[in-house]
């Protein structure tokens, strides 16, 4: 016999991790990947003044393309350096943002942000117990339904649950940014998914 039983228990976050993107549309690539890099460094020192440290600090994707032009058109390169960020401020989001956007305006944009638990060991040991009590359960009811006793476990297959960045929004340099921008981290949800096969008794 094979049931699946899932365990969820939620946390309180202790990490936030911001991603912001650098990019810069040119005539020729090294005119965009040298104005990428030189405001990129800009937004690394404003992120540094705002007292984020080397460790804290690390680049996720460099990507140079030509852009799609209609045809007649001169060519454009793109260039883009993301950079992600990981704090346990979690009160400092919008003072971060206050200074990459005073960094380099346009070329800013945010992809996304997400709360986390750095340590997540207590929580998935709760969650898996929650898993297989109710994979047990699951497993005796279909006995009885059955008309038959339940023997040992055979085996176990264990998933874990993903929480899903948010979407990538734009940032314009026009708007008012207020370092006082208030973000609620909530609960942290961590779920076990387990998948355990029984043998008859």
């Amino acid at each position: 016999m094979s049931v699946v039983g899932t365990g969820q228990v939620t946390g309180t976050p202790d990490v936030l991790r911001v991603t912001f993107g650098v990019e810069q549309v040119a005539p020729d690539v090294a005119a965009a990947v040298a104005t990428v890099g030189e405001r990129t460094d800009a937004v690394l020192a404003a992120l540094r003044s705002q007292g984020v440290q080397e460790s804290q600090l690390g680049t996720s994707a460099v990507n140079v393309f030509q852009e799609y032009r209609e045809p007649g058109t001169d060519p454009a390169y793109r260039a883009s350096h993301t950079v992600l960020v990981e704090t346990k401020d979690l009160t400092g989001f919008g003072a971060l943002l206050d200074a990459a956007v005073d960094a380099v305006g346009n070329s800013l944009s945010l992809h996304g942000l997400q709360f986390d638990i750095e340590d997540k060991s207590e929580l998935l040991t709760q969650a898996r117990e929650l898993a297989f009590q109710q994979a047990r359960a699951k497993a005796e009811h279909l006995a009885a339904l059955s008309g038959y006793s339940l023997g040992s476990v055979t085996a176990i297959s264990e998933g874990h649950g993903s929480v899903p960045l948010g979407p990538e929004t734009r940032l314009s340099a026009s708007k008012a940014y207020d370092s006082a921008i208030n973000i609620v981290p909530g609960d942290h949800s961590v779920e076990v998914s387990l998948q355990v096969q029984f043998s008859w008794a």
